[in-house]
């Protein structure tokens, strides 16, 4: 797939300012941090987790558990997707078992990733409740999910993708518009 990149959305100062609103609306539709636990979607809701809990320790002065979700094995398009799969494995500090679990993920478009996602974390116990939080809602949902925090709403062609660059996997924060050239 080629694709052309279009304009930066977001440099590095405005994702670190989404970031922060995000914690602080996490923190309030909480009403604190007590139960709560951040699970990244692997690859890149991983890093915007633990991004997500320096900065609720910074608010709130006391530290929230991060988690890490592989959902390969849970996806519908498995067969598809080429030869074997690459599994990185599920890491979870602690029991979800009646615990307000936050899914993060960079980008939110048909919604089949965060499907995935709840039958994994499903698999694990019993939360209390499963909240998401996205750094970006494209829209096109093919399912009807929708995410408790958004960082920000860009919609798009299906022509456009949506390519979030962070720091701990491609060497710089930012989020790009690109054209998909066939």
């Amino acid at each position: 797939m080629n694709i052309k990149e279009k304009n930066i959305l977001m440099d590095e100062e405005a994702l670190n300012r989404t970031l922060t609103r995000i914690a602080h609306e996490i923190i309030e539709k909480n009403r604190g941090i007590k139960d709560l636990i951040l699970v990244g979607i692997r690859r890149r809701g991983v890093p915007l987790a633990e991004r997500l809990a320096q900065k609720i320790k910074l608010i709130e002065g006391a530290e929230v558990k991060v988690g890490k979700l592989d959902i390969t094995l849970y996806r519908d398009d498995l067969t598809t997707s080429g030869d074997q799969p690459v599994v990185h494995g599920t890491e979870i500090p602690v029991s979800i078992k009646g615990k307000k679990v936050i899914l993060v993920d960079d980008v939110l478009y048909t919604g089949r990733t965060v499907r995935a996602a709840l039958d994994a974390i499903i698999d694990l116990g019993r939360p209390l409740a499963i909240q998401l939080a996205v750094l970006v809602d494209r829209g096109h949902r093919e399912l009807p999910i929708r995410a408790d925090f958004v960082g920000k709403n860009i919609p798009t062609s299906r022509k456009e993708i949506i390519l979030v660059k962070l720091v701990e996997v491609d060497g710089c924060d930012e989020v790009v518009l690109g054209e998909i050239r066939e």
